[in-house]
């Protein structure tokens, strides 16, 4: 193989992992908008523990920054274009750096795609704990989209700590 074709191939997987992410997310979302209502229902699948919901989110996670959804898609087309310039300093030539990548990009493109397509993010997962006296103790609700950020962002991490360990390491003398 020639060197560009060499070059693309890390390209191709992370464009692979984004896509799957953004179709699963838009998938899920299509569900949720078929069969539950715009926040007036919700299906309780462990009680006192997890529900579905549907619920528009106009702001970024814990809903910071609420009624802020324009802006936040700018911030997300500006993040988009930076990370893809500088993907290779976030260990893009390993196959979990690909993949890391991917689940970013596929989740910051599916929430992108909710605020431009119908104004906010659709969130649908919610845990919670039931409180004695009623009451929920929730975490916030989200979506496919937020969980491949999240877990991307914690492979980014976690290969950056073996980065830095590897080069942390002195060299051993040989034998």
């Amino acid at each position: 193989m020639d060197d560009k074709r060499m070059l693309s191939i890390p390209n191709r997987r992370i464009a692979l992992v984004a896509l799957v992410v953004l179709m699963l997310d838009q998938a899920t979302k299509l569900l949720v908008n078929r069969w539950l209502p715009f926040e007036t229902d919700e299906k309780v699948l462990i009680p006192g523990f997890f529900k579905f919901v549907h619920w528009g989110n106009t702001g970024a996670a814990w809903s910071l920054f609420s009624g802020n959804n324009g802006l936040l898609a700018i911030i997300a087309l500006v993040a988009l274009f930076i990370l893809f310039r500088s993907r290779h300093h976030f260990d893009a030539h390993t196959l979990l750096g690909q993949i890391a990548l991917g689940l970013i990009f596929g989740g910051i493109i599916g929430n992108l795609t909710d605020r431009l397509r119908v104004g906010h993010v659709t969130d649908f997962l919610y845990f919670h704990l039931q409180q004695r006296g009623g009451g929920d103790l929730g975490f916030p609700a989200f979506n496919v989209a937020d969980s491949a950020i999240c877990v991307g962002v914690g492979l980014i991490f976690l290969l950056s700590l073996r980065t830095e360990k590897t080069a942390a390491s002195p060299a051993q003398p040989p034998a």
